[in-house]
């Protein structure tokens, strides 16, 4: 199969949330499109790793310097590769669906977080394209469904790396050139386990609400892997903080590589290569209420949040809902306390799985359930957790009407494609 790579679309139009909106199919390539989605659909974990195998094999410098390692071990990366281009491709053979804005609002903060640029596009496309046919065969790939899915991606791409391109611009940068080399100078181990270390920014700061960097570092075997952590400092000081958690082996998921190399060698006084900061969460509406609603190490971009409406003098009610495996296992639960009690209308209420006492006023005993919890009309919620967190209480909101516009979602996992 033969493709030409192609620049960006000079041709497209910009939506008010600053994404291009995209051009549609031909409406020929519509139809081979909505004809060979199921099969696509059928062969996607053969062909995403047929994809990572051919591309790695000849670009093996990518898995060492950007691509997470362990992602890849555990296949989300293929998985969510894949199933990023068949959501956008549906939205483009269906009319009827909204636009997939936020799915690509994600991705391209992503991608500026971690440095990527236009030349890289064509790479992929070279080696996608080609375990497609490895995988389906060049009799069912002809010239016509080679040029129906070629504009797919090249839809999806040319409208990723505008908006890249867009964030770049907007942080002041060229296209890619985000990382600094920037002293750590402080360092709190949690008692949770979770290592806050906080950075001299050199002229960078989160200027948004819930913000997040890339951390660039050098393992022992000589790979430099790339990881994205959120920012729990205000916004607007000359320094950054950011959390890690470190990730222990359970099961089929390795240990977390670098989060385990900077809780064991990271001090004050190190240098650490780290990115200027990007993130799509909106800031909330002036005056709206608003409900945070976390897991885990899902807090921290919710502490983020709540520094920003500290720093902000937010009056408007603010909801604070978290759920844990116990109050020991509750990261950064002093501060998250701290803020709440700062804010003036803000009210916290906890869940523990493990044993909680039954007069513990606002913690309830086992995992988050909404039943009985009023949620004010019109608030902005924003949630963050592990998928399957995600999407439970995304369920529960939906079943009492609120409507997905105003839940805005975060995700510590390469499963964006997840929220469409």
């Amino acid at each position: 199969m033969t493709t030409t790579a192609t620049e960006p679309s000079s041709g497209q139009e910009r939506g008010d949330s600053g994404i291009s909106v995209a051009p549609e199919l031909e409406p020929g390539h519509a139809e081979i499109i909505r004809a060979t989605l199921p099969l696509v659909g059928a062969h996607v974990d053969e062909i995403t790793q047929t994809f990572y195998r051919r591309m790695f094999g000849r670009h093996p410098e990518l898995l060492r310097t950007l691509f997470n390692r362990g992602n890849q071990a555990q296949g989300s990366q293929q998985r969510a590769l894949a199933a990023s281009i068949a959501t956008f491709a549906t939205h483009l053979v269906n009319p009827d669906l909204p636009h997939p804005k936020e799915l690509l609002s994600r991705i391209g903060h992503k991608h500026a977080s971690l440095g990527v640029t236009a030349d890289q596009y064509p790479i992929v496309h070279e080696h996608l394209f080609a375990a497609i046919v490895e995988v389906l065969g060049a009799d069912t790939v002809t010239a016509d469904v080679a040029a129906a899915w070629d504009q797919v991606y090249w839809i999806m791409a040319d409208t990723l790396i505008a908006l890249e391109r867009d964030l770049y611009r907007g942080v002041g940068v060229d296209d890619g050139d985000v990382f600094r080399r920037l002293r750590v100078t402080a360092r709190e181990d949690d008692p949770s386990g979770v290592v806050l270390l906080t950075v001299r920014g050199d002229g960078i700061s989160n200027t948004g609400a819930a913000q997040y960097v890339s951390v660039g570092v050098t393992l022992p075997d000589g790979a430099r892997q790339l990881r994205q952590y959120s920012l729990v400092n205000a916004p607007g000081v000359a320094e950054l903080t950011f959390a890690v958690k470190p990730v222990q082996a359970e099961g089929a998921h390795p240990q977390g590589e670098v989060s385990n190399w900077i809780r064991s060698c990271v001090r004050v006084g190190d240098l650490l290569d780290v990115t200027v900061p990007f993130g799509d969460l909106p800031e909330p509406r002036s005056g709206a209420p608003v409900v945070l609603i976390s897991a885990g190490i899902g807090i921290t971009p919710m502490v983020g949040l709540l520094e920003y409406l500290v720093a902000q003098a937010y009056d408007a009610p603010v909801q604070v809902l978290h759920a844990d495996r116990s109050q020991e296992s509750h990261p950064l639960r002093k501060r998250h306390r701290e803020l709440v009690d700062i804010l003036p209308n803000a009210s916290l209420e906890l869940w523990y799985a493990e044993d909680v006492h039954s007069d513990s006023a606002g913690i309830h005993r086992g995992l988050m359930n909404l039943d009985g919890v009023e949620i004010a009309d019109g608030a902005e919620i924003y949630l963050c957790g592990n998928d399957g967190f995600v999407q439970a209480v995304r369920a529960q909101l939906t079943a009492r009407g609120i409507p997905g516009t105003r839940v805005h979602c975060e995700l510590f996992s390469p499963n964006d494609w997840l929220l469409d």
